[in-house]
């Protein structure tokens, strides 16, 4: 399929929480297909599909060369103590502030076929799998700073040339 353009902070579907996908069908497989297309580009650990416009429960990922999707994710497991790790989003371009997220992370949902699989994972994995469901759920990292962090990153973002 294609590599599909993000959209940025401020766009509705970024704040809307996500359909479940029912029959896996020709438009799921191609939604599949552009996900992929679209988290190749270096630097990218993830692309949700409200990231590219579409409000339904499906993310890729590239995390260490290791390249997929999962239909329907839900967070079934974190563990260890919130760590602060600098974050950023596609749909927030520029802009890495520190976010609390759990060292160990995974997830359960269905593949192409309807099966169901489970992705875990530490470190970029871990912090991977909570902002890609955060995003399913409406929710961005920005959502997650502190108060002065969220101020300051609110700042940036008027200030930036894409906003």
């Amino acid at each position: 399929m294609t590599e599909r353009q993000i959209r940025l902070f401020g766009d509705p579907v970024l704040k809307t929480p996500s359909e479940p996908i029912g029959e896996i069908d020709e438009g799921v497989r191609g939604l599949v297909e552009d996900l992929v297309d679209s988290v190749l580009p270096p630097g990218r650990a993830g692309v949700a599909a409200p990231q590219i416009g579409v409000n339904l429960r499906a993310f890729s990922y590239n995390v260490d060369g290791d390249v997929g999707y999962i239909i329907n994710p839900e967070l079934i497991e974190v563990s260890g103590e919130p760590e602060l790790v600098d974050e950023g989003c596609l749909s927030v371009p520029g802009l890495w502030f520190k976010t609390a997220r759990y060292p160990f992370a995974r997830v359960r949902g269905l593949n192409l076929d309807g099966e169901t699989i489970e992705l875990s994972g530490t470190g970029v994995m871990a912090q991977a799998l909570q902002h890609e469901t955060d995003h399913l759920d409406g929710k961005l990292y920005l959502d997650r700073l502190d108060k002065d962090s969220r101020r300051e990153a609110m700042k940036q973002v008027r200030e930036s040339d894409w906003f």
